[in-house]
């Protein structure tokens, strides 16, 4: 079994240990050290480095096995490696850094697409051997962050191999992650570093939120959205803005404040490069700041004008939560099901029970419990709930119990609302509640045509 050595700038950090293989000896050996820099590689008693997975200016990344879990569960070590050339007090707000994604993944990481925390800790690595000298910025404390391994491929490297995604393919992420986003606003966070290299995809399909490292916290005195108030906004350290060029927004990077919309713009710079294949910074224009990209793929205006506004070079003209992008994308984007049969079915159905609730119930009873099934049929099926085949076989059901309930009730039905008379008559009853369900399409129709004229406001 070959372990690899943690301590930043060992020559030879590969170490062959073959009596490793006997899995229960990997499991009872007390440590192994460095053949090289007699760093002990076995991190904090239990967590051995397989190999690294990558390397950036702040730390690297390891493929661990926990040697304390009966499948010797694989996990990711990120260790805090500081570039030489940083001050200390550089040094002292990258390791504060370092800390708060650790704090901010202990947090976050209960949502399942985010990777979650299993460990934290500090080594205070053995002085080197006297024929070794990597001069005098060698750290006298390391520290380890140790959290899920995701099996799978970030989005950039997706892209690489199809060239660009479909807009099935964005729209998938779109939402994914905008469900990640509005569990991390909620918890008073801001990621600041939506990429899609920060974006992974398990070999399973699920998506994950990564790379917490940027996270901005937001303090209780601020605000969560932009105002004209500069007194409420959400300053950026200067020390530590962390950006990456096309997808931050203008005020991250010039360093004035950082809100969820900052998120929501980044995403939507991430969708653009999915879509298109090209880097974001192709299509700002460098005097006006403006996006110049749909010309580049052909998508629908819908998902063009939500990703249009996300993109807006100020952040009170973008959405204001992931929330109410993921709405305009489900009232925009709906099938031939989701705007004509389900609401015809749907109207259909309130339609023949308010028929034979008038006529059974007390007036006021009847009403509030048809409205009350209404709201719960359209929360059903907004929420998922309720799919295709079961809204038939409801409808189904409910005409099946319509039509023998007539049998059961007066000559002249009481119409809802309306007030009149109709002659309880099986193809009269089937008929007005056909009419409900043909009012429940024009009822959706103005929904959209409102909606419509709104995201072009």
């Amino acid at each position: 079994m070959e372990i690899y050595c943690t301590r930043p700038g060992c020559p030879k950090p590969k170490n062959s240990f073959p009596d490793l293989d006997d899995v229960s000896i990997l499991k009872n050996v007390p440590q192994k050290y460095c053949s090289c820099c007699e760093m002990p590689l076995i991190l904090d008693g239990r967590y051995v480095p397989i190999k690294e997975l990558g390397r950036g200016g702040f730390g690297a990344a390891f493929l661990t096995c926990d040697r304390r879990t009966p499948a010797m569960r694989s996990c990711v070590v990120k260790q805090l490696q500081p570039r030489t050339d940083l001050s200390p007090e550089q040094i002292r707000k990258v390791t504060e850094l370092f800390h708060r994604e650790a704090e901010v993944l202990e947090k976050l990481g209960t949502h399942p697409h985010i990777p979650e925390l299993h460990a934290f800790f500090a080594l205070h690595p053995s002085p080197l051997p006297p024929n070794l000298n990597w001069g005098q910025n060698q750290q006298q404390e390391l520290f380890y962050l140790v959290q899920q391994y995701i099996d799978g491929e970030d989005l950039q490297q997706e892209l690489h191999r199809k060239k660009s995604l479909s807009e099935d393919e964005a729209i998938e992420v779109l939402q994914a992650i905008l469900e990640v986003l509005e569990f991390v606003h909620n918890n008073n966070s801001i990621h600041r570093d939506i990429k899609p290299s920060n974006i992974m995809r398990s070999r399973d399909g699920k998506l994950y939120l990564v790379d917490f490292g940027a996270v901005k916290q937001i303090v209780a005195t601020g605000t969560k959205q932009p105002s004209p108030d500069t007194t409420n906004v959400l300053p950026s350290e200067s020390i530590t803005r962390v950006h990456t060029p096309g997808f931050a927004p203008p005020e991250q990077r010039d360093g004035i404040a950082v809100y969820p919309s900052s998120d929501l713009y980044a995403l939507a710079a991430s969708c653009v490069f999915l879509l298109t294949g090209k880097e974001p910074t192709n299509f700002i224009e460098p005097y006006t700041k403006t996006w110049n990209w749909k010309e580049q793929v052909r998508i629908s205006d819908h998902l063009a004008n939500i990703l249009e506004r996300m993109l807006k070079e100020k952040p009170v003209d973008r959405f204001n939560s992931a929330k109410e992008v993921l709405e305009a994308l489900k009232l925009g984007k709906l099938s031939h099901f989701d705007w004509l049969i389900a609401p015809f079915l749907t109207g259909f159905e309130v339609g023949l029970l308010g028929l034979v609730l008038k006529n059974v119930l007390p007036p006021t009873i009847g009403v509030g419990l048809v409205a009350t099934i209404l709201f719960g049929l359209i929360y059903a099926q907004y929420q998922r709930i309720i799919l295709k085949k079961h809204i038939l076989i409801i409808a189904a059901t409910t005409f099946a119990i319509a039509l023998l309930s007539l049998s059961f009730l007066p000559p002249q039905l009481q119409v809802p609302i309306l007030g009149v008379q109709l002659p309880n008559n099986h193809l009269l009853v089937a008929f007005t509640a056909a009419l409900v369900g043909v009012l429940g399409i024009i009822l959706i129709g103005l929904s959209q045509i409102i909606y419509q004229l709104l995201v072009r406001i």
